[in-house]
């Protein structure tokens, strides 16, 4: 079967500690051809730094700070696979994950996308103090959001790129946008995903924005609302497949 290129899209806003684990993780994939990018939202800690050290195995590219949507996008544009993968820099792929991914969508050409579910764990840098401050790690996660996703490109074209005015609850907007659409996806029974818990995770830095999660539910229950979508029963109602991280 021919193989499409996949596109694996790392923003990083000072993730030096972990953005080469990251990288790593996808190198490791079995799955090939593959691209790399990381898009550097202005940070100050040498994230930079570790993706030019990759080479031409990875596509760098920085801009100044514009928020997490943004350099989302960005990767976006940049890229050249039809199929796109969205991996956070302090997160990883299990090993074998992208050919699992890649082969499901090939299998069924009806299907857009496809979720695998994500083991939580907690940083090793992480001392015993500061890990009490963090919730329990999640061994199974089924959540479907972007960073647990494989999406064909054009699909995600459709639904439209991430919001640039939240600085929480960005792939919890977009999720909810996708799910609205009805789009044909499945969730794999696999653990694909693995997302790290540490004192810098988006959603601790801007805790003083979480308030923005509310407006993106209420912005989706209103939506859904205005298509008949408010009833879980319903393809493409119900909330409980968002799980901010």
């Amino acid at each position: 079967m021919n193989r499409p290129v996949v596109s694996v899209l790392i923003p990083v806003y000072n993730a030096a500690a972990y953005l080469g684990e990251a990288i790593d993780s996808v190198l490791r994939q079995s799955y090939r051809p593959i691209e790399i990018v990381v898009l550097d939202d202005g940070s100050d800690d040498g994230s930079g730094e570790v993706a030019e050290r990759y080479g031409e195995l990875v596509h760098y590219t920085r801009q100044d700070r514009a928020g997490n949507g943004a350099a989302r996008n960005h990767a976006i544009a940049i890229s050249t696979g039809d199929l796109l993968a969205f991996l956070d820099a302090d997160d990883r792929f299990a090993d074998g994950a992208l050919e699992r991914l890649v082969a499901t969508l090939q299998n069924d050409e009806t299907l857009e996308a496809v979720y695998g579910h994500v083991r939580e764990f907690v940083s090793p840098d992480v001392d015993a103090h500061d890990a009490a401050l963090l919730r329990p790690p999640a061994e199974r996660v089924a959540g479907c959001l972007p960073t647990n996703m494989l999406i064909r490109r054009d699909a995600f074209l459709r639904i439209g790129g991430f919001a640039t005015h939240l600085r929480v609850g960005v792939t919890v907007d977009w999720a909810a946008r996708a799910k609205e659409t009805g789009m044909p996806t499945t969730l794999l029974d696999e653990v694909l995903f693995e997302r790290r818990l540490h004192l810098s995770n988006n959603g601790i830095r801007e805790r003083e924005h979480r308030s923005h999660y509310v407006h993106v539910i209420k912005a989706a229950l209103d939506r859904r609302r205005a298509l008949g979508l408010d009833d879980p029963s319903v393809p493409g109602g119900g909330m409980d497949h968002l799980q901010p991280s």
